[in-house]
C-alpha cells in the first residue's frame, strides 16, 4: 500500500477502535470521542480538555444533531486538525 492508502487505513481503524464501546458501532458517543482524542492526540493538543470544551467540541461536530459522531463527522474533525498543524508547520 501507498503512503496515503496506509493513512487512510488508519483513520478508519481508530475510528473503529474507539465506536460501539457505548452503543452503535458505527458513531462515537461523547465519552467515546473523549478517549480517543485523550489517546489518539493528546500530543497534539498539549494539554488535556475539560469538560466544557469536550462538550463544545462533541456539539460542534455533531452535524446533523443526533447525539453521536458519525464518521463523516469524524473525519471532518481530523481534516479541521490536519489544516491547523499544517498552518503551523509552514510558518
Amino acid at each position: 500500500m501507498s503512503d496515503l492508502q496506509k493513512s487512510m487505513s488508519t483513520l478508519i481503524a481508530v475510528f473503529y477502535k474507539y465506536s460501539g464501546k457505548e452503543g452503535d458501532k458505527k458513531t462515537l458517543s461523547k465519552g467515546e470521542l473523549k478517549e480517543l482524542i485523550t489517546k489518539e492526540m493528546g500530543d497534539i493538543s498539549g494539554k488535556t480538555f475539560n469538560q466544557a470544551e469536550l462538550d463544545k467540541m462533541f456539539k460542534d461536530l455533531d452535524a446533523n444533531k443526533d447525539g453521536t459522531v458519525d464518521f463523516k463527522e469524524y473525519i471532518t474533525m481530523v481534516a479541521g486538525i490536519t489544516m491547523i498543524c499544517n498552518d503551523f508547520f509552514q510558518k
